[in-house]
């Protein structure tokens, strides 16, 4: 029997058409891409003291590991297709590479998980998609606290639901930046969610220093400022002034460590005159506990920050390096004090020098509560829906409800 081939059809056992050489190279090129992407971030979150990877890596893994989880998925995917498609050796690598990265980052989660359950947080596993940022919610009351030396100092009021108001405690919060830039808006998540669950959040500003302006001697004052202005009008948001605490992130939280400590020992007043009661608990966030000891690591800023905040360097001004820092104030019958961090610091508020200062309060005879969140970075509720930003307002919630 004769058998006749149509002149252009292909051999049986033919080699790929040009067309899928070309897709099978775009999602090698692909997975490569996410594959080293993936292995980089998850080399700086397990070995922060690589250059680069080490800052970066942190804040990707430590924030966003669920994210990093699905990418991490998508480049294994493609990298078992580009090896299925003939790209041997090149799709095995990558399929390695891939599949350590989701082991990685599962681990992250895992951990990150566990924690969390640890602190009793009801954990929401959309949040992390849904508010990757700062919510978008605004303050019950903006008003204006104070007036030193004709600045405008402004608090953002979050109430508790009025069915809980009347005898509900409180915390003033100070911001993070430095000591020279942010404002009272970047707690407005934090703020809202505690007042949800029952806690008054007054979200303070304060003098901001600047490289010509220093204000070491009037920022912690604002904050006794505005602690005594909130324990004055206690009756009219409906909150207890004896259970008034005192807090912060980062710089907000050395400034707010500081200033209560000095009310323990006397040694400062308020910038709008008197001086309120000490808070009934303190809270310091990722907090710098020694000023001369940011001048000194110079890490994120932090040497520059302590200049432009005491007017310059240590050498030159030990007397407002030594007022300023909360390690200079540790003596018996200072308030509760709960000091949070991340496990991937790499500030002088990271997790050895955060725990050792919290060992201080307590063989000083305090009480000192230290929770070090695992793979977070400096800054970790910056990612308000992150399962590090969702354990730590659960263990400030538990905090003030015990010691307030």
């Amino acid at each position: 029997m004769l058998t006749t081939t149509a002149p252009n059809a292909a051999p049986p056992n033919s080699s790929p058409g040009a067309l899928f050489r070309l897709l099978r190279i775009v999602v090698a090129v692909g997975a490569s891409v996410l594959a080293v992407f993936c292995a980089a971030i998850l080399l700086g979150a397990y070995v922060p003291a690589v250059p680069k990877a080490g800052l970066v890596g942190p804040v990707l893994a430590g924030q966003y590991p669920l994210h990093l989880a699905l990418i991490a998925g998508v480049g294994l995917g493609m990298a078992l297709v580009a090896w299925r498609a003939g790209l041997v050796r090149w799709g095995r690598v990558l399929t390695a590479i891939t599949s350590a990265c989701v082991v990685a980052v599962l681990v992250i989660v895992a951990v990150q998980v566990g924690s969390a359950t640890r602190a009793g947080t009801d954990i929401s596993w959309s949040s992390p998609f849904t508010e990757p940022g700062y919510p978008a919610v605004t303050a019950d009351e903006t008003t204006t606290y104070a007036r030193p030396e004709g600045a405008a100092l402004d608090v953002d009021v979050y109430l508790p639901p009025a069915t809980e108001r009347g005898r509900a405690p409180a915390i003033v919060l100070a911001h993070a930046g430095g000591f020279r830039t942010f404002d009272k808006s970047d707690l407005r998540g934090t703020g809202r969610w505690l007042a949800e669950h029952g806690v008054a959040v007054f979200a303070v500003d304060y003098r901001l220093a600047t490289a010509s302006a220093p204000t070491w001697d009037k920022a912690p004052q604002d904050l006794v400022c505005a602690l005594g202005w909130v324990q004055d009008n206690a009756a009219r948001y409906g909150v207890d002034p004896s259970r008034v605490s005192l807090g912060g992130m980062s710089a907000g939280g050395t400034l707010a460590m500081g200033a209560a400590y000095r009310l323990v020992d006397s040694t400062i007043a308020s910038s709008c005159g008197g001086t309120p009661a000490p808070p009934v608990s303190v809270v310091g966030f990722y907090p710098g506990t020694d000023v001369v000891q940011m001048w000194d690591e110079d890490v994120l800023g932090t040497r520059e920050a302590a200049e432009w905040f005491t007017g310059g360097t240590p050498q030159e001004h030990p007397e407002r390096y030594a007022e300023v820092s909360p390690t200079t104030h540790l003596r018996p019958g200072l308030p509760p004090t709960l000091l949070v961090t991340g496990g991937r610091d790499p500030s002088p508020s990271r997790a050895g020098v955060v725990t050792a200062f919290g060992k201080a309060l307590v063989e000083s005879g305090n009480r000192a509560t230290v929770h070090v969140l695992p793979f977070a970075p400096h800054a970790f509720d910056d990612a308000y829906g992150s399962l590090t930003s969702q354990t730590s307002r659960t263990v400030l919630l538990n905090f003030l409800r015990e010691n307030s």
